[in-house]
């Protein structure tokens, strides 16, 4: 395939080389045909069939080859065939050699720009492989833009051939008539230039803005149409109703309340979310408890001879739930009430596009009118269908908090980040723990490397990682609760004391009047790129939308959400995905952004690997945690960064430079050049950049360096009084 392309590419240069160097423009010139206009009209009426067809061919290969004179054939057309042959011929000959040029392009560039540039063009891409046709015939029709360029620059887009065929067609046909037209009159016209009057461009220029125009009106027909059936209220009582208080809920009323806006937020629980109550917040303070016994388990490695622990489990969930309380009045109704923000504790249920239901928990009942709407209800955990799992009970990340004695045997379903965090901390408080795994890794959406890891030190700490094992059920045998499961093909039992399902979340979808709006959802609501669902002012984010489920993610969209219900259609933003940071928080920590080797691998896009050693870190030494790595996958030969995956000490919050330089498009050059304190853990993303650098070095300039400093070394020098030695 690569020697087709140069092949063809080689054969495209030489013909364009020939032409220039043997001068064969001349013969595309208005004097020439002019000078010939006889003489040609004589043969064309003599041989009238072979002037058709030798115009034809001439037309399509200087266009296919993209070389001056079309225009001027165009012209030609009309002069030696009429308005009526001469618009057919040039029509069909100059949409297929546009399209030979477009091919051309296609087959010898595109892969190339797309390997290349691909992660930039992204957006680009979908824009044109959605709208390609509007814009192509908005160009079409502006003889502003040189159509050569059309031809080339569109290959190197996805948009189908069949779709550049036929639009390049329609959307010439205009241009082609006034051209062909003019030839007519051919003995009138002193340059190709003077065809095209002020008044006939900004027709034109009309002409190829109408298909735009016309799909604005499409989509504004559209969006009337989905509120066919319901009555708009004349008035509303607030801009916006937002359900849910979790982080996107917060979020966005808080903006909303910023702007002077009149919000509602409803929440039927507790504010804060999953987060605060059940997910970060605990989840972190149980894992910084279980971390203390690890390093004091580790004392004689810090020069220590003997350190013990004493602790009551009781009182470290009391601990957890303590910091839950710290941390609850930055999300509280009396500091968000402070903001601006209404808030009602209650059930709320969308009853038209504009109008919200909410059951209070005293039992009154109100609708609201409003003019948009935000759904951030987040997400629950999931619970598989699995025979038995009611009769021997269970816990999820929602109610493991509800725990007070720590369990003999702790059974783990699922290898994620979720149970992965719990697993490793449960076992270090001293729980025996299993973990039971259908794939043969934890953390499935890591590199192979990372979960080897991590699962290294899992079993260094002695859980017990059951890959490869599929749940069939549940039982009670002899008053012991057991899970039986099928791995390669044989049967296993498992006992166990306490069960944790830790699978996966799923989006919260019931009771909100979805269905009854006719508003899609899967796994999650359906929503656009500016987070907007099947009604226009409805919108949609943090877990419910997806398509990541991060307390982070979740305020992200929630600015999106909020920004765009407030101000459509005047203004909106697409939500922007370049650079979501997550980060696990187990022990070695895992915190990644942007692609690593696994999703690039997948997605067919070139990179390259540096990778830096935190074993060789000065102050992960010192601390005694000389572990772990830092990966960056780049652009081949650039510095500009695809993703990044750390593994070590802290890793979350040494990612966080790379997600600014990601989503700012700074390379690793400018990472090097940035000062770091020594000495600290950021000092490796320093290290990481200078192995890029060092295996980017010019080594041919350096050899010339190297003779150059040579050189300066033997240079002969002039004695004090000036005078060169002899």
């Amino acid at each position: 395939m690569k020697h087709s392309r140069l092949v063809l590419l080689a054969a495209l240069v030489l013909a364009i080389v020939l032409f220039f160097a043997f001068d064969l423009g001349r013969y595309f010139s208005l004097d020439f045909f002019k000078a010939q206009q006889g003489a040609i009209e004589a043969w064309r009426e003599a041989h009238p069939l072979a002037a058709a067809l030798l115009f034809f061919t001439l037309y399509v290969a200087v266009t296919g080859l993209s070389l001056p004179g079309a225009a001027i054939m165009t012209l030609a057309a009309g002069a030696i065939f009429g308005l009526g042959w001469g618009v057919l011929i040039v029509s069909f000959a100059s949409t297929i050699g546009a399209t030979l040029a477009f091919l051309a392009a296609r087959f010898v560039l595109r892969d190339a720009v797309q390997a290349r540039f691909g992660e930039r063009l992204r957006a680009i891409n979908a824009g044109i492989d959605q709208d390609g046709g509007f814009y192509l015939f908005t160009l079409r029709l502006v003889p502003l833009f040189p159509f050569f360029v059309i031809n080339l620059v569109m290959g190197l887009t996805p948009i189908r051939s069949w779709t550049f065929c036929w639009v390049s067609q329609l959307g010439m046909l205009a241009g082609t008539i006034v051209y062909v037209n003019a030839g007519t009159q051919l003995a009138q016209i002193d340059s190709a230039g003077a065809i095209l009057s002020p008044a006939l461009l900004a027709s034109f220029a009309l002409l190829g803005v109408f298909p735009l125009l016309a799909k604005k009106l499409v989509a504004f027909v559209k969006a009337r149409k989905v509120y066919a059936g319901w009555k708009k209220p004349a008035t509303f009582d607030r801009n916006l109703v937002v359900i849910g208080a979790g982080a996107a809920g917060l979020v966005s009323s808080y903006i909303a309340a910023a702007v002077k806006a009149r919000v509602t937020l409803v929440e039927k629980h507790k504010l804060g979310g999953d987060c605060l109550n059940t997910g970060c917040v605990p989840s972190k303070a149980l894992i910084r408890s279980a971390k203390l016994l690890s390093h004091i388990r580790r004392a004689n490695e810090f020069g220590i001879r003997d350190a013990r622990a004493e602790f009551d489990f009781a009182e470290v969930m009391a601990r957890v739930q303590s910091i839950i309380k710290t941390v609850e009045p930055h999300d509280s109704i009396e500091r968000y009430t402070g903001l601006g923000v209404e808030v009602i504790e209650g059930r709320a249920k969308i009853v038209s596009p504009w109008a919200v239901e909410i059951t209070r928990r005293d039992g009154g009942c109100e609708t609201l009118t409003t003019r948009s709407i935000i759904i951030a209800a987040g997400a629950r955990p999931s619970v598989p269908p699995i025979p038995g799992i009611d009769d021997v009970g269970y816990f999820t990340s929602d109610t493991i908090w509800n725990l007070r004695e720590l369990p003999r045997r702790l059974l783990v379903l699922g290898g994620g980040p979720i149970g992965a965090e719990l697993a490793q901390t449960f076992a270090r408080f001293g729980a025996s723990v299993t973990m039971l795994l259908r794939g043969e890794r934890i953390l499935p959406r890591e590199d192979v490397e990372v979960s080897e890891i991590v699962m290294q030190r899992f079993r260094a700490e002695g859980l017990v990682l059951c890959t490869g094992h599929a749940a069939k059920r549940f039982i009670v045998a002899a008053g012991e609760k057991i899970l039986v499961a099928e791995h390669r093909g044989q049967e296993v039992r498992i006992p166990f004391d306490v069960l944790l399902v830790a699978v996966g979340r799923a989006a919260c979808l019931e009771g909100y009047g979805l269905e009854e709006l006719g508003i899609p959802t899967g796994h999650t609501v359906a929503v656009n790129d500016y987070l907007q669902t099947r009604y226009p002012n409805i919108y949609a984010a943090g877990d419910v939308a997806g398509p990541y489920q991060f307390t982070h993610t979740a305020a992200h969209q929630a600015w999106y959400a909020a920004v765009n219900a407030l101000f459509a259609p005047f203004r909106t933003f697409r939500v922007d995905y370049s650079a979501v940071p997550w980060a696990t928080f187990v022990d070695p920590e895992v915190a990644r952004v942007g692609l690593n080797e696994q999703e690039a691998g997948k997605r067919g896009i070139p990179f390259e690997v540096t990778r830096f050693g935190i074993e060789d870190l000065d102050r992960a030494i010192t601390d005694g945690e000389a572990h772990g790595f830092v990966k960056i996958l780049t652009v081949p030969g650039k510095d500009r960064i695809l993703g990044v995956t750390i593994v070590g000490e802290h890793a979350g919050d040494l990612l966080a430079e790379y997600v600014l330089a990601m989503r700012h498009g700074l390379g690793l050059n400018k990472i090097l050049a940035t000062i770091h304190v020594y000495p600290t853990l950021a000092e490796a993303n320093k290290y990481a950049a200078g192995e890029w650098k060092r295996a980017h070095a010019p080594q041919k300039l350096l050899q010339w360096v190297g003779r150059f400093h040579q050189w300066r070394l033997n240079k002969p020098r002039r004695d004090r009084q000036g005078e060169w030695p002899r």
